[in-house]
């Protein structure tokens, strides 16, 4: 990576991360390269840009949303896309092979990029399986596809390493990051750019002036010193190391406490981002009817009794994202918690006679 181009929020960011990828092609040539595969569940913002690239069907109705140039490809979500017994690399083959299949219908020549986060946060927490990314570079590279990976949730030590695209083995072209550059307390999201977009970019400038972009906002001096001074603290505390350590007892409490749970089809996540996501029959899978609201029933629960937590969109699933500084003792309360309001809510699904 060479150089950062800053803004305010990861949507604005990755709209720039789009103007990025169009400046690009123009520049070498290739004004009909330009659309960009997200995909299904996948969150990238609310921006009109952002928000297409988004795959939860809420962002999209009465937006006339996604824009035309949009394409999206299949998540990777185990519980509902993976055939039964399919290994991880077989799953993974599937979805990079579904990827290829969209670029040729699409046609090579006018794909530009694939945006993905490490691991889909809103839209379910969704952690890649094993080969994944290397299987999807493949792709993108047969077809000189760039790759953006969003690190907005997982930049910054999330993921118990700095970067998620550490984690997954990815070699994006172009990084957005935003929320843990500050830890949210001041706005600052942060386009970072490989060196072979930029020296394209260069030669671009030297022909048409300066790339013609920017915010009122862009680089101000006071998210930077935020940006600074909280970086300075997750490194001099050790505080990606603990999200590590911290995510390892989450995930096994998580597992203890909900693995055979009968309202519980997955247990998901890695280090400090977690999900349960709650089917109507565990084997095989099948959903509840999305009137019944479930994971939000949950939420409220889990909130009377004194824990937050989220309900995520599009899915019967909960997320679990808490501070770095989130202590075991926190942690087990959390988890305790969640499992009684998970209990009550299934005994009242059980009286009401919608799940057995």
């Amino acid at each position: 990576m060479s150089k950062v181009f800053y803004g305010c929020t990861g949507s604005d960011a990755n709209d720039t991360q789009v103007k990025l990828v169009w400046y690009f092609n123009n520049v070498l040539g290739r004004p009909e390269k330009k659309k960009i595969i997200a995909r299904l569940r996948g969150y990238h913002g609310v921006t009109v840009m952002a928000a297409g690239l988004t795959g939860l069907p809420g962002l999209h109705a009465n937006f006339d949303l996604p824009l035309p140039m949009i394409r999206h490809t299949t998540a990777p979500h185990r519980l509902w896309e993976a055939e039964p017994g399919m290994s991880d690399e077989a799953f993974a083959q599937k979805l990079a092979d579904d990827l290829e299949r969209l670029i040729l219908a699409e046609g090579p020549e006018t794909v530009a990029a694939f945006i993905a986060e490490p691991i889909q946060g809103a839209g379910g927490v969704l952690v890649p399986p094993a080969g994944y990314f290397e299987k999807v570079q493949a792709v993108l590279r047969r077809y000189d596809v760039l790759l953006i990976a969003d690190e907005v949730i997982t930049g910054f030590g999330r993921l118990g390493e700095w970067f998620g695209s550490d984690v997954f083995g990815m070699e994006p072209d172009l990084i957005t990051v935003a929320k843990g550059l500050t830890s949210g307390y001041v706005p600052l999201s942060a386009c970072i750019v490989s060196e072979k977009v930029w020296r394209v970019l260069v030669e671009g400038g030297a022909e048409t002036g300066p790339f013609g972009h920017g915010y009122t906002y862009s680089s101000h001096p006071l998210a930077a010193a935020v940006a600074l001074t909280n970086l300075d603290l997750i490194e001099n505390e050790g505080l990606v190391a603990q999200a590590a350590e911290r995510g390892t007892f989450l995930h096994e409490r998580l597992h203890a406490e909900f693995a055979d749970h009968p309202l519980v089809g997955e247990v998901r996540g890695q280090a400090l981002i977690g999900a349960l996501e709650f089917v109507a029959e565990r084997s095989p899978a099948k959903a509840f009817e999305p009137a019944l609201k479930v994971a939000a029933r949950i939420t409220r629960r889990c909130l009377e009794l004194g824990v937050i937590t989220r309900a995520l969109p599009a899915a019967d699933a909960i997320a679990f994202a808490p501070p770095f500084v989130i202590s075991e003792d926190e942690i087990e309360e959390m988890v305790v918690t969640v499992r009684r309001a998970v209990d009550e809510i299934a005994a009242e699904l059980r009286s009401e006679g919608t799940f057995a």
